[in-house]
């Protein structure tokens, strides 16, 4: 009569494969093509409150106007704009200031966002202009802190 002998094989071992596998079985799926990309920093540090229209159409050559209110809570409000498509524009050129805040132009998945930071202990009324390229679209922005 013959003996068989399995490999032996401790039990932290025996847990950490089983893990493993768990893990493995428990990952997304991997991207099927090009999509939008955002990123954790896109997406945190935004105020308690933030009303802006929920999409802004841009005319091309023109000035559009929108209107902005946020809480100053150390926190950035941002507007939402695109090319058709969706695709986000090439640059966004800020051509008049906030005089109580900053503006920063970038892209968050296929959209161009315009982010509004108030300064410090400031509320009332403030604004600034962004062209957003390629169209010569402006977005003349008119900001409440409150």
């Amino acid at each position: 009569m013959t003996t068989a002998r399995f490999p032996t094989i401790s039990i932290p071992a025996f847990l950490a494969a089983g893990a493993v596998l768990l893990v493995q079985g428990c990952a997304p799926p991997a991207p099927t093509g090009p999509g939008p990309r955002y990123f954790a920093i896109d997406l945190s540090g935004g105020a308690k409150s933030c009303t802006v229209p929920p999409s802004v159409d841009l005319a091309a050559g023109k000035t559009n106007p929108v209107a902005m209110t946020v809480t100053n809570d150390g926190g950035w409000c941002g507007i939402l704009v695109s090319q058709p498509g969706p695709k986000p524009f090439d640059v966004g050129l800020l051509t008049q200031r906030p005089a109580h805040g900053s503006v920063y132009v970038h892209v968050v998945g296929n959209q161009t966002r315009v982010d509004y930071t108030p300064n410090r202990a400031f509320k009332g009324a403030d604004s600034f202009t962004v062209k957003l390229m390629p169209g010569a679209a402006e977005m003349k922005v008119a900001v409440t802190v409150d």
